[in-house]
């Protein structure tokens, strides 16, 4: 591994990727912003602002990492697209069956601590349904069950496509060049700036809307506090499978799961604290699990390569 910084590289790399995400957040301000972008196709709840979002803000750094290889002529060496399935499978299941443990007990917590906003009666499930779900067959819980489910085995297969954007940039290409300056230290910086690049997004109102104090500043602070938290589960799969794709799976079933705790909330708590796990007490499961990670002796640790994989690093290929 690297022992020095390639700062040259870094740079190149952070220029790429929030110069791409915010100038297309500018589009989507000067456009409505979030809340009032027109619709790409009337009646399909589809903007220009979800497109732009999905497909330009969120590859960003995906197409950083590219353009930095190419602009450097760094190569393809290093890049942790190889899956390494046989041997890092459990790291796989990690990034696919934690994440909606931790959202789990976050929102435990969060309904634990301030019990005034749990809602026995599922209002919210009851709202969006015809009749208020008079004569509905199944019970009412069940359909948070089939949300999670959905969340569990639907959402990885169509986030994945975005969330690859995000992952391949993050954890594929900068984890990397922060390495140097120690695992603990590049994830914390790592988390920061992921966080610092949704700053356009949260001042528009993404995640935490816009009633709360101090906006926009309070909301970008919790991102900066969430993709930190989650950004160490990231890494974590990451580093041991010496694989991105983890990573990109666990952000998708993330990305799937994180809302299902409004299904079960009332009143209106604020979107700093929760229930999603977004909110700095709605959150809580992530914390714990990032420090369970970060104070591990092993777990931030990069696995030795053997076999196959051994022969193919000294060989110059893409891991």
């Amino acid at each position: 591994m690297k022992t020095k910084l390639d700062l040259k590289r870094i740079t190149i790399f952070l220029g790429i990727a929030f110069g791409l995400a915010w100038l297309t957040a500018l589009v989507v301000y000067l456009n409505g912003g979030l809340i009032g972008s027109p619709e790409l196709i009337p009646g399909t709840y589809i903007t220009l602002a979800t497109v732009l979002i999905a497909v330009v803000y969120m590859w960003a750094p995906a197409l950083a990492n590219i353009l930095t290889r190419l602009i450097t002529r760094e190569g393809w060496k290093d890049s942790w697209l190889r899956p390494n399935f046989k041997k890092s499978w459990k790291y796989w299941l990690a990034a696919w069956l934690l994440p909606p443990v931790i959202v789990v007990v976050g929102a435990l917590i969060f309904f634990l601590v301030l019990p005034k906003y749990f809602d026995p009666e599922l209002s919210v499930i009851k709202s969006m349904l015809p009749n208020q779900g008079q004569g509905l067959p199944i019970p009412l819980f069940a359909i948070i069950i089939l949300q999670f489910v959905q969340g569990i085995i639907i959402a990885p297969i169509i986030n994945s496509f975005f969330t690859f954007g995000e992952e391949f940039g993050w954890r594929g290409y900068l984890l990397q060049k922060l390495l140097p300056m120690g695992t603990r230290k590049a994830v914390l910086l790592l988390g920061l700036i992921w966080g610092i690049w949704h700053a356009p997004v949260i001042a528009m109102g993404h995640n935490y809307g816009f009633d709360y104090p101090i906006f926009p500043w309070l909301g970008i602070l919790a991102m900066i506090w969430f993709t930190i938290v989650v950004g160490i589960f990231l890494a974590w799969v990451t580093i041991r499978a010496n694989s991105v794709w983890p990573a990109v799976i666990g952000h998708a079933v993330i990305n799937g799961i994180t809302g299902i705790s409004v299904l079960m909330s009332k009143g209106e708590p604020s979107t700093l604290i929760g229930p999603l796990a977004t909110g700095i007490l709605g959150g809580s499961g992530w914390l714990i699990a990032a420090l369970l990670i970060y104070f591990s002796k092993s777990a931030l640790q990069p696995r030795p390569l053997t076999g196959d994989n051994l022969a193919i690093e000294q060989n110059g290929e893409t891991l």
